[in-house]
């Protein structure tokens, strides 16, 4: 717990833009300790304390979202995929569905299929996924005309 906690209040004072010197000044005042080695866990709760007192909000941070594939083809296989998920036609919705999609669409004709569709570079391949996924969209009834609806 303690590593746990001196990494939030490492954390803390980045975001409160204490610096290392002003963090020690801190932690004298507080805990009469300059070192967090020296610290126990409720010394380190009362320092944490301070820096939320002082405007530190850890949860603030949104969770981490992963960035966008890195090119626009796949960027569309994406939203081809969340529209199949949209109108009920997957029973694997999400990122690791449209994996499990590759390897078992692909697997065989590939030879071999990256981890995560974003690691595809080869624009054959990557406009196989997407042909597969239109077709799929066409035989499920679903409209992936995106001009008309606006998305």
């Amino acid at each position: 717990m303690n590593n746990a906690l001196r990494k939030m209040i490492h954390v803390g004072c980045r975001e409160l833009g204490i610096d290392q010197d002003s963090r020690r000044a801190l932690q004298l005042e507080i805990c009469g300790k300059a070192s967090m080695s020296d610290m126990d866990e409720d010394e380190m709760n009362a320092l944490l304390a301070r820096l939320k007192r002082d405007g530190f909000n850890p949860a603030s941070k949104a969770p981490s979202k992963r960035p966008a594939a890195p090119r626009a083809d796949l960027r569309l296989c994406h939203v081809l995929w969340r529209k199949l998920g949209e109108a009920g036609a997957l029973d694997r919705p999400g990122r690791a569905g449209l994996n499990a999609f590759l390897r078992s669409q692909f697997g065989d004709a590939w030879g071999s299929v990256p981890v995560d569709i974003d690691m595809l570079r080869d624009p054959d391949q990557i406009n196989d996924v997407i042909r597969a996924l239109k077709a799929w969209g066409k035989r499920a009834g679903i409209d992936f005309d995106f001009r008309r609806t606006g998305k």
